[in-house]
């Protein structure tokens, strides 16, 4: 179930820094939020998949570090990103 590339550029397209930005900390946590999205869709209907749910909870536990450092780094950087993917509350 990876990301489509279309369904990748729009997700860089909405949370880059700047134009030749791919890699950036809001960018990697968007498209980890899109996979465990897709993922959790996945595991609702397949409840018995257990390895698809160990790699779940291995990118869960990769954005809450990147999350963790971005908040370390900028909190108004984080505020913004968590307020425009809707997680955390």
């Amino acid at each position: 179930m990876p990301l489509t590339t279309p369904k990748k550029q729009e997700l860089i397209n909405g949370h880059q820094t700047h134009g030749t930005d791919t890699g950036s900390v809001e960018v990697q946590v968007a498209m980890l939020s899109e996979r465990i999205n897709q993922l959790s869709g996945h595991l609702q209907k397949n409840i018995h998949d257990f390895s698809s749910r160990q790699g779940l909870l291995k990118m869960i536990g990769r954005r809450k570090r990147l999350l963790s450092y971005l908040r370390s780094q900028s909190q108004d950087r984080y505020a913004g990103l968590i307020s425009k993917l809707g997680i955390r509350g």
